[in-house]
């Protein structure tokens, strides 16, 4: 039975969701080809009707996990962002949550191919992400934006760092609890802690 383009385009979206969300979940090295097609509920032999290469497929699970993190922060303030980004409830669930804080040092060892991915995705991420304004030092644009990619780094390495610690580990809530608080008192206009 011949599949038609519409149904082909389906199963393509399904099998990058499905990648996107294991290689969270796994690493881009923890998941095989065989294994996220099962996943996705296809054999081995169809994955390269869709994909030329798994870096392919890395790369557009990374573009898909990148997109929905830029979608959802659009429709949050910074503040209330970073704190849910910032709570153990994201940090236990790498699967549904920011594909950077999890797959970010596994993209540093891919192909340009998959860089490119999460250079797209950091830059679309900054670009929904705005800076509180209306504070006594309202920053420019350029100041804005600097301040955005440190607030990133710090709530990307913050997760790193927590999930980096045994679950049971004091230290992964403290790293957590810090780096918000750190970050809220700055969002704030408040002395940083």
């Amino acid at each position: 039975m011949k599949v038609t383009k519409a149904q082909a385009h389906a199963n393509r979206a399904h099998i990058v969701e499905t990648a996107s969300t294991l290689f969270r979940e796994r690493g881009f090295d923890g998941v095989g080809v065989a294994d996220l097609m099962a996943a996705a509920g296809f054999t081995h032999g169809g994955f390269y009707k869709h994909f030329g290469s798994k870096a392919d497929l890395m790369a557009e699970a990374a573009s898909c996990g990148l997109a929905k993190s830029a979608d959802a922060a659009a429709d949050m303030d910074l503040a209330s962002f970073m704190s849910y980004y910032l709570s153990r409830q994201h940090r236990d669930a790498p699967g549904q949550g920011c594909t950077m804080s999890a797959l970010a040092t596994d993209a540093s060892r891919q192909p340009d191919l998959v860089k490119a991915a999460f250079a797209a995705g950091i830059e679309a991420q900054l670009a929904v992400s705005r800076y509180p304004a209306g504070q006594a030092d309202s920053p420019t644009p350029e100041q804005s934006r600097t301040r955005r990619i440190a607030l990133m780094a710090q709530a990307v390495g913050a997760m790193v760092l927590s999930r980096s610690c045994p679950d049971d580990s004091p230290l992964a809530n403290e790293i957590l609890d810090v780096c918000r608080a750190d970050v809220l008192a700055r969002l704030s206009g408040l002395p940083n802690v």
